[in-house]
């Protein structure tokens, strides 16, 4: 298989369409479950799908060192083209590492605000035209509305999207009735996008609660593979 039928028969495909495309530029989604659901393998994905299309992304991670980020990119690459049998393999993942930044930071004393005028001058001043940011590991107790808006703001003025995890913690209810996890409520008309993962016996189920101006949970038409974390079509 070639990349450019890779990236057409992709799971992420199907995954942008049930969210009317996919994020746009100035727009910010998260994944959100429980901790140790698939997140990270989640977000890993979407941004080896960018790779493949030959846009750069820049990966954040507040919990992770490096090693083990490029741990997982690893691994989701090596078990995507275990089962799409890519002609080169190889070839393709050095080109994709040239469009990646991996970045480790901590919020002990910084605010997302700061951490984005960060990555804008990556993007700006060292001239790196990434799309998209992958944020994972954000602890979103720790955020006010009001950084949250200057992160919104910040992003609209890039042309960028953000794809942010976020872990859900402390006592059941993690959500509303509606699927919105309480720990965005305050800010939840700065999401565009929210997803939710959900543990099943055989699968981990993806679900849209929210979708641009749609706040209703709406399972897709996708699931995680419990032992490869891939996206797979249900």
């Amino acid at each position: 298989m070639i990349k450019e039928e890779l990236i057409q028969r992709s799971p992420v495909r199907i995954f942008e369409k049930s969210i009317h495309g996919g994020l746009r530029p100035g727009e910010m989604g998260i994944i959100a479950s429980p901790s140790g659901i698939g997140k990270t393998a989640v977000l890993v994905q979407i941004a080896l799908d960018k790779l493949l299309q030959g846009k750069k992304v820049i990966h954040v991670s507040f919990t992770q060192h490096i090693d083990y980020i490029l741990a997982w990119y690893e691994d989701i690459f090596d078990e995507f083209i275990k089962r799409k049998n890519l002609d080169h393999a190889q070839d393709v993942k050095n080109d994709l590492v040239k469009d990646r930044i991996l970045l480790n930071f901590s919020q002990d004393g910084v605010t997302g605000s700061q951490i984005l005028r960060s990555l804008r001058a990556i993007i700006v001043d060292g001239g790196v035209n990434a799309g998209t940011i992958i944020i994972d590991g954000f602890d979103f107790s720790r955020i006010s509305r009001e950084q949250m808006e200057e992160v919104k703001a910040q992003i609209k003025e890039l042309g960028i999207s953000i794809w942010y995890s976020c872990t859900l913690k402390g006592k059941e209810p993690y959500y509303d009735k509606n699927g919105i996890p309480l720990l965005v409520k305050d800010f939840l008309d700065l999401i565009d996008v929210i997803i939710v993962l959900e543990p099943r016996a055989d699968h981990i189920e993806l679900a849209a609660s929210k979708d641009r101006d749609t706040v209703n949970l709406e399972h897709l038409a996708l699931k995680l593979d419990p032992k490869t974390l891939l996206i797979l079509e249900e």
